[in-house]
């Protein structure tokens, strides 16, 4: 195995909480009353849809900062909060803005010691990129739809990925808490982990609480994962 691609939103990013604390904040400054848990699982509850409808030929291509932009003004008028048009964008910016799960980040620095890490998410390029130097993410390349104008999990994006990395499947492993993500990764040829993100979805998350499936690797967290993987280089 010469890379590891990884699954962003959820895997290696708290999108939850930092949109919530995000929410937050602009409550205070803006002196109104908002809802800031339901928006921020509202407002995700509309990512799969949203992308579904281009990956089914709905409506044309777009990227993941515009749908989620079309999803937060939907989900403002479902709600009665009148923004303005440049706060609406500063809102559709929670995203560029989330922090790294505490394992992350040594993690990460361990496993690209050994290994190419890069980014297989369906956030578009300037997203990823801003979440990478906000969260100061120390990947070697950014794989992501707008790329390959697909949404995972379309097999265009894993093996897109491949592709540019000149690399078989069998050389590149998914590390995602998502099961189904892996399923896709798995049907393509690629090697698997799964990292538990147990309060990704808040402390009511009935799913993706463990691996569904003989994954490759099952570890509890990054420094994790990069330790079996060091053992195993050793003992090979």
């Amino acid at each position: 195995m010469k890379a590891i691609v990884f699954d962003v939103f959820g895997t290696i990013v708290d999108w939850r909480s930092s949109l919530i604390n995000q929410f937050n904040e602009l409550e205070k400054e803006l002196g109104i009353e908002l809802p800031s848990e339901v928006l921020a699982d509202q407002w995700r509850q509309l990512y799969a849809p949203s992308m579904d409808r281009v990956r089914r030929g709905e409506i044309p291509w777009m990227v993941l900062d515009d749908l989620h932009r079309e999803s937060l003004v939907t989900l403002l008028n479902q709600h009665g909060i009148a923004l303005d048009e440049a706060t609406i964008d500063r809102v559709n910016y929670f995203w560029h803005q989330l922090e790294p799960w505490p394992d992350v980040p040594h993690g990460l620095q361990r496993l690209k010691e050994h290994t190419i890490i890069a980014t297989l998410t369906n956030g578009n390029a300037s997203l990823m990129v801003d979440v990478a130097r906000h969260a100061k993410l120390p990947w070697d390349m950014i794989f992501c739809a707008e790329l390959f104008e697909h949404y995972k999990p379309d097999s265009e994006v894993y093996l897109g990925a491949c592709r540019l990395l000149r690399l078989p499947p069998e050389e590149v492993m998914l590390c995602a808490a998502h099961n189904a993500d892996l399923r896709a990764a798995r049907a393509l040829g690629m090697k698997t982990a799964f990292i538990p993100r147990r309060t990704e979805y808040g402390p009511q998350q009935s799913k993706d609480l463990e691996a569904e499936e003989a994954w490759d690797f099952v570890a509890e967290d990054l420094v994790a994962l990069s330790e079996r993987l060091i053992r195993d280089r050793r003992r090979a």
